[in-house]
């Protein structure tokens, strides 16, 4: 999919290897530069499409993976989600259809996106029952929204208050995609050390959750990427 939007927005492909960092909300300032930011970006669609779309993609790419990661909690998934994003945006002229803020409707597109990679992958490793059950209640979004933030806050938490060690750890595992080979060579740990840090850290979230029907589809993606 990166390989992709290299073909698609060549002058923006470095944005791809960039890390991702949170998004400030609640900034006035930000805010204000965010309207200007759109009138920009209308102005240039009105002159090249591709021109836009790659603005877009400057703009909002390291904000955009940065979203998606609060839900999949994978930097390499994130990014293919984002993406992906762009390059269904771009290939299906979505453009067109936006009628008010762009960067909402690409925020809406990304999660979106990690929610029905969240279902894909509960489908694939839950009984049919159960998978039936979630999908009814995926189906009330502004709800599902709350719960979700609420979810991804605690998660938050959690991942805070383990070890130093063992946070420093989940972290370079699963934001920022390294393997656990290049983390024991990093931080000059043995792999079996590496290992049972992001075991205690998903121990630790698991325990956290265990009441949460959303926080054990995230566990089960979380699961499946060890």
């Amino acid at each position: 999919m990166k390989l992709r939007m290299q073909v698609l927005f060549p002058n923006s492909a470095a944005q791809l290897t960039v890390e991702a960092k949170p998004e400030s909300n609640g900034d006035p300032v930000r805010q204000t530069r965010e309207v200007d930011s759109e009138i920009f970006i209308r102005k240039a669609f009105d002159e090249s499409p591709r021109k836009g779309c790659e603005m877009l993609f400057r703009l909002y790419y390291r904000s955009l993976c940065a979203h998606a990661v609060r839900y999949v909690y994978s930097k390499e998934i994130a990014e293919d989600l984002v993406a992906d994003v762009f390059y269904t945006f771009w290939n299906t002229k979505a453009y067109l259809s936006v009628n008010h803020s762009f960067r909402a409707f690409l925020f809406r597109s990304v999660r979106n996106r990690s929610y029905n990679f969240l279902m894909n992958e509960m489908k694939k490793t839950d009984p049919l029952e159960s998978a039936k059950e979630y999908e009814i209640a995926f189906s009330d979004r502004p709800e599902t929204i709350m719960q979700f933030e609420e979810l991804s806050e605690k998660i938050d938490n959690l991942v805070s208050n383990l070890p130093p060690q063992c946070q420093k750890v989940f972290i370079m595992n699963r934001f920022e995609g390294k393997k656990c080979r290049e983390i024991a060579e990093e931080l000059h740990l043995s792999m079996r050390t590496v290992e049972v840090h992001v075991a205690k850290a998903l121990a630790t979230i698991r325990n956290g959750l265990k009441d949460q029907w959303m926080g054990t589809i995230i566990l089960l993606t979380l699961c499946s990427m060890l």
